[in-house]
């Protein structure tokens, strides 16, 4: 029996929302073994996007793979094209240095389609037609046939897939309440909700709907004990208290009354109610794909996870910036930012992170308790400071959980700006409600579980022309196009070096472009040109460079030290590291991971795959390896050749 059978293109159907089912013309199609089934059921839960190959790997063998799992994987992936048919246009099923990326149309997949009526609900709720919005999310919901890829949730990266599905239904499920009670439905609910209710226990919002049901469908002591049961339970497994609006609710239904639900759907009033987001960038360009992609991601509700990754520079601030202000009708109780590290790059302390979400949202009592500033000032022992190394774990785990436990029920979107790693992420997403995060980092923050991630590249060059040119004056780059264009490319394509090169251009409107382009392209003055106020590429690239292990940075030294603008293969790395091929490997990864070395090809084995150092990063580590590693003055124009830096360890970085 064949692996795979060939479909006709146009007449696919796929399903995730239960077992893992696909047809072509009607009829059922032969899916294949289970390890193609797994890699069909992880690239169809996040169709459209590009999936990592260590994803993949994962799902397939959660343990050890084998030292073939590359191959394999390659094999699976060939099947599924044949699987999947022939068809014009892109291939349906493409690799990039971003992964493999399934290209599905709505039609063709019930997770698409549950997707799109979801938000066609929420838009008509938010405008009032509470009637067609309830219709559409009930056939949103009518498309789930059980749990999603029930027969494949003994792969864990499949769990977690499959749980981030469900946590997305039963936010749509909730909706679906809510807009059915303010239309007077009471009696369908309280029935619908009985057993959903039953297997959340810990969903706030869940549960206030289903109080308000019973409440509204005479049954009161029903209505009463669902909220005394919902408290207990919290007490006993989180020791935390219901949220203050499930408790005035539920003094209101004391009074025995059968007033309308007031609090049907959660209390918008105490959050920030606004945007605490910084001023959104009046020229922002490009990013279309990531801006589609967070949007479908963090606006469908269901307290998504995304992660934007990409290396110092590359925009991934303003890109979060821009899709919060996108998405200011999805969160009516707030949109936050809060840096997670201070000034000169260093990692800000979890109860300083802590005390500033209290303070902005508004809930005091998520701050440690040895934590009453969120601003730095003069000493005072009778007030500690936030930031004390000395802070009881036992209060800080407190207010973690509390924090975590206050937007249950809320819809808000938090925005956790340039992550240096993932515990103090971890400790700040919430454990479950419609609250949405969306986090920057320049590394993967591969110990995160059931997060999109995001990948955030240099700006194509058509891109980059276009936002210098909003900031230097249409007129100015179309007088000498093609200086503009050697200055974009010399800024690597990246948003701010670009940014940084169009604000010095702007204030010295004298300088000629193709001058300007000139001293941009000799490398030993590239990073002092990039300079604009007190805003420096070179101090972006230093925190980026002091993240790195003490290893990764004499591999990156080490690497500095091949030809600029130079694709080099794994044999030459290997040389310019002076380690086995093997080791080398390791390396590389480990320095793409924090985005320091790029990989821009397609689906190649490891041998002959090609790697790049971004322009500016290549710059910079040469500048570092002079100063720091040989020791050699701290000049500014090095010279850009081969340093002899210190061995590294056998160990990989």
């Amino acid at each position: 029996m064949p692996l795979a059978q060939p479909a006709t293109p146009t007449r696919l159907r796929f399903a995730v929302l239960g077992p893992l089912t696909g047809e072509a013309g009607g009829r059922p199609l032969a899916l294949g073994p289970l390890k193609q089934r797994l890699v069909l059921a992880v690239l169809l839960s996040r169709a459209n996007t590009a999936v990592p190959v260590d994803l993949l790997t994962d799902a397939v063998w959660p343990e050890e793979p084998p030292r073939t799992a590359r191959k394999n994987l390659q094999v699976y992936i060939c099947t599924l094209r044949t699987l999947l048919g022939r068809e014009e246009g892109p291939d349906r099923l493409s690799h990039s240095a971003a992964g493999y990326l399934l290209r599905v149309a709505e039609p063709e997949l019930d997770l698409l389609r549950f997707r799109a009526l979801a938000r066609a609900g929420r838009a008509a709720a938010d405008g009032g037609a509470l009637a067609p919005a309830a219709r559409l999310l009930r056939q949103a919901l009518d498309l789930w046939q059980g749990p999603p890829l029930a027969d494949l949730r003994r792969s864990p990266a499949v769990a977690a897939e499959a749980d981030r599905l469900e946590a997305r239904c039963l936010g749509v499920h909730e909706d679906w309440a809510e807009t059915e009670l303010e239309l007077g439905n009471a009696g369908a609910v309280a029935e619908d909700l009985a057993e959903l209710a039953e297997r959340h226990p810990l969903r706030e919002r869940l549960q206030a709907a289903r109080m308000n049901a019973l409440h509204l469908s005479g049954r009161q002591a029903e209505a009463l004990a669902v909220y005394d049961t919902h408290r207990q339970l919290l007490a006993r497994e989180l020791g935390l208290e219901p949220s203050p609006a499930l408790t005035a609710r539920y003094r209101e239904l004391l009074a025995r009354g059968r007033s309308l639900p007031t609090a049907a759907r959660p209390d918008r009033g105490t959050g920030p109610g606004g945007s605490l987001l910084p001023a959104d960038t009046a020229d922002f360009t490009g990013r279309t794909d990531e801006l589609r992609q967070l949007v479908d991601e963090l606006g469908s509700g269901g307290g998504r996870v995304a992660v934007l990754t990409g290396p110092a520079g590359s925009g991934k601030t303003a890109l979060a910036v821009h899709a919060g202000h996108l998405l200011a009708d999805r969160f009516p109780d707030g949109r936050v930012l809060v840096r997670l590290r201070t000034e000169d790059g260093a990692a800000r302390p979890l109860p300083e992170v802590l005390a500033e979400l209290a303070a902005l949202t508004g809930r005091p009592g998520a701050a440690p308790a040895a934590a009453d500033r969120t601003a730095p000032g003069p000493a005072d022992p009778a007030q500690p400071d936030t930031a004390r190394a000395d802070t009881a774990p036992a209060d800080i785990a407190r207010a973690a959980a509390l924090w975590r436990a206050s937007l249950a029920g809320r819809r808000l979107l938090l925005v956790l700006d340039d992550a240096p790693g993932e515990a103090v992420v971890r400790e700040l997403l919430p454990g479950f409600g419609p609250s949405a995060v969306l986090v920057t980092s320049r590394g993967q923050l591969a110990g995160l579980a059931s997060v999109r991630r995001i990948a955030v590249p240099p700006l194509a060059p058509a891109e980059a022309l276009d936002l210098l040119g909003r900031i230097v004056g249409t007129g100015r780059t179309g007088a000498d196009r093609a200086a503009a264009a050697r200055i974009a490319a010399a800024c690597g394509l990246l948003p701010l070096a670009v940014r940084v090169a169009g604000t010095r251009l702007a204030v010295l409107r004298h300088l000629p472009l193709a001058e300007y382009a000139a001293r941009l392209e000799d490398p030993a003055g590239a990073l002092d040109e990039l300079v604009a106020g007190d805003v420096t590429v070179r101090a972006r690239l230093d925190s980026g460079w002091r993240d790195l292990t003490d290893q990764g940075r004499l591999a990156l030294a080490r690497l500095a030290a091949l030809p600029l603008a130079l694709l080099f293969t794994l044999p030459e790395a290997a040389a310019a590291l002076g380690r086995p091929e093997r080791l080398a490997l390791r390396t590389l990864e480990a320095l793409t991971d924090t985005g320091a070395v790029t990989s821009p090809t397609g689906e190649v084995t490891a041998h002959a795959a090609l790697y790049a150092l971004p322009r500016l990063t290549h710059l910079h580590a040469r500048e570092r390896a002079v100063r720091t590693v040989v020791g050699a003055p701290q000049t500014v124009g090095a010279p850009q050749t081969a340093v002899a830096a210190p061995a590294l360890s056998p160990e990989p970085v």
